[in-house]
């Protein structure tokens, strides 16, 4: 385990979009149902990378993996079943309804940061 700080600051800075997208953009369609979901991927990672120094292209297929199993569950209304309140905080992370248009959108967020990091470590 090693703390990486460019990973920390990246997450922080996709967190805080993640948080505006669900509050101050949430009316704009494209950026809530799209670009929510390719980020949330590279938000994933970028924290597992604040800490751990894992193999990129094995941690997207991970991230990539945990994303679609997520999706799964939404299919499965898997926040009913919890007993999650409507509006939460903890409802609205796991979500409420499965799209196949959410997978697609999971792999092109893991696509975009195998990119990101192939031109990092090429100017490296």
């Amino acid at each position: 385990m090693k703390f990486n700080l460019y990973y920390f600051i990246a997450t922080i800075i996709l967190f805080i979009t993640e948080v505006l997208i669900a509050t101050i953009f949430k009316d704009l369609f494209f950026v809530r149902a799209y670009l929510g979901d390719v980020l949330v991927t590279i938000l994933i990672y970028t924290f597992v990378k604040s800490f751990f120094n894992i193999n990129p292209g094995k941690l997207l297929i991970g991230v990539f993996i945990f994303s679609v199993f997520i999706e799964v569950l939404q299919y499965f209304n898997i926040a009913d079943v919890l007993g999650l309140q409507r509006g939460s905080i903890a409802y609205i992370v796991v979500g409420n309804s499965f799209s196949w248009i959410d997978i697609i959108c999971y792999g092109a967020g893991c696509l975009i940061a195998f990119a990101v990091e192939r031109l990092r470590n090429s100017t490296n």
